[in-house]
């Protein structure tokens, strides 16, 4: 695996840490100096499928600046019943009568939902509970007490309903939102539960998922096109190395948007030299400076 991001297409079934193990074992059986450096961008859930980003070399650097992103996902939420951790796999704790749910109640229900909220993640989440990951201690039995954590939701849209068993949405979010528990606060708010039955991410800003067994590699200025540019000189890259400013001149605005309203990324300025990003710049001064080397190039 190349260093860069990779576009991959995650099936349903296996962890997307099972795919980072896979690829770190593809990878070194090709090279022995060193073990590979590969993480994934953003977690999907077993029962998910879609885009995954997987981060090679110094791309790995790169990771932070996915989360200020928007994803894309659709999802089927399945009313009447709430389960443990919002998705089919989990045991139920609530089960209500959805019969009388209509369309209207749920536009309303999720135009509620809409922007910036406090959300409490699933006990089965990824985030860190006094130093562990939640879902290792949810799968022990121990009482996993989340607290909630700020998310923002951009837009979302029914795109059908089945009622009153099932409905589809689709939904644009800033990273770290949890699809699940939105389906959770959703069968709370029109009383009646509900958890996730489906769930595929679409699109991780400009990328989309490029499909079962298909892979879509991203080098030079592929990467991060949310971010300005500047092109480098030779005497430019030397004095950075050196720990030295440049002239804050010649920034290129990006090639690529976040949707209207959504919140600014505020993403660096990336530097390249011969086509190749060697590191992300930030004004220092009135010059620009380095915060990160991308040591031989993407």
């Amino acid at each position: 695996m190349t260093p860069g991001i990779h576009l991959m297409h995650k099936p349903v079934g296996p962890t997307s840490f099972s795919l980072v193990q896979a690829a770190i074992q593809s990878t070194a059986a090709q090279q022995t100096h060193a073990k590979p450096k590969i993480c994934h961008g953003g977690t999907l859930d077993p029962f998910a499928h879609g885009l995954l980003l997987m981060l090679s070399g110094s791309a790995t650097r790169l990771f932070e600046l996915l989360h200020t992103i928007p994803k894309v996902y659709h999802a089927t939420v399945r009313w009447g019943i709430e389960t443990d951790n919002g998705d089919p796999h989990g045991h139920p704790t609530f089960t209500g009568d959805p019969s009388a749910i209509t369309a209207q109640q749920l536009d309303e229900a999720l135009a509620s939902f809409i922007g910036w909220h406090e959300q409490i993640p699933p006990a089965t989440s990824n985030k860190r509970v006094d130093g562990e990951r939640a879902y290792l201690k949810a799968h022990r039995g121990e009482t996993v007490i989340m607290p909630p954590v700020r998310v923002y939701l951009h837009e979302a849209r029914w795109l059908s309903h089945g009622l009153p068993h099932q409905s589809h949405l689709e939904m644009t979010v800033r990273g770290g939102y949890y699809v699940r528990a939105l389906a959770r606060d959703l069968g709370r708010r029109v009383g009646c539960g509900a958890h996730l039955t489906s769930l595929h991410r679409t699109a991780i800003g400009p990328w989309t998922d490029p499909g079962p067994d298909q892979t879509v590699e991203l080098h030079g200025h592929d990467l991060l096109p949310w971010a300005p540019s500047r092109i480098l000189s030779d005497q430019d890259v030397g004095d950075l190395r050196q720990g030295e400013t440049i002239a804050l001149s010649g920034i290129v605005p990006p090639t690529w948007a976040v949707p209207p309203g959504f919140p600014d990324p505020e993403a660096p300025i990336r530097g390249f030299h011969l086509g190749k990003l060697v590191a992300l710049l930030r004004p220092l001064e009135g010059r620009l400076g380095a915060i990160t080397a991308l040591r031989g190039g993407l």
